[in-house]
């Protein structure tokens, strides 16, 4: 335990150092959580290192390369790379399976909603990638999801300050709020979608 506590302080020794670089390389690596880097990205904020823009900016440019990279292995590696590798990136087979079951019951558009279910937050890429989704699309929709992530943690991190490690307990009250509203997107995601379907259906008669 003591050599696993070293190296992730070192590599928080590494994320301030490199200030806004090391929290997009931070998400990026996917070694630690999202949140746990974001938080101390906050916490930077607290200290006047770095300041809370020009956080967001790098945390959500490091957040959709990160979900990038996943799409692009599940693209062209496919599930068996995944499944074999996936652990090095904090992805294990029962988050491939339940993402690749939000994708088949919601199609491309659970991209944005999936990304605040934590157990398939980070696989939903895979199945995108699999199925070849439009890389602009996917880009667009991910990017859309970081961004509220992405300010939620920083921002927590500021508040918190030296207690920023206790994010995950603090953050619970903000997360269901968050979620409601991406179920609500989602549905009228789908009600749009039907009547799209229903449309198409009468002009074919």
């Amino acid at each position: 335990m003591d050599v696993i506590h070293n190296i992730v302080s070192q590599l928080f020794d590494w994320i301030q150092s490199l200030g806004y670089f090391g929290i997009m390389l931070g998400l990026m690596l996917e070694v630690i959580p999202s949140e746990i880097v974001l938080a101390y990205g906050g916490f930077l904020v607290s200290q006047h290192q770095i300041n809370f823009f020009g956080a967001m900016i790098f945390g959500t440019v490091g957040g959709v390369l990160a979900q990038l990279f996943i799409y692009w292995i599940g693209r062209y590696g496919g599930r068996p790379v995944l499944e074999r590798y996936g652990k090095y990136i904090l992805i294990q087979k029962k988050h491939i399976d339940h993402s690749e079951e939000w994708f088949r019951k919601y199609g491309t558009g659970v991209i944005f909603t999936a990304r605040f279910v934590p157990v398939v937050r980070h696989a939903i890429s895979i199945p995108a990638g699999i199925t070849k989704m439009h890389t602009g699309k996917f880009i667009l929709l991910t990017t859309l999801a970081v961004i509220p992530w992405t300010a939620l943690f920083i921002y927590l991190g500021m508040v918190l300050g030296d207690q920023w490690k206790h994010v995950d307990e603090k953050a619970a009250p903000f997360i269901t709020p968050i979620l409601l509203v991406a179920l609500a997107l989602l549905i009228i995601y789908f009600v749009i979608k039907w009547m799209n379907a229903r449309k198409k259906k009468g002009s074919v008669k």
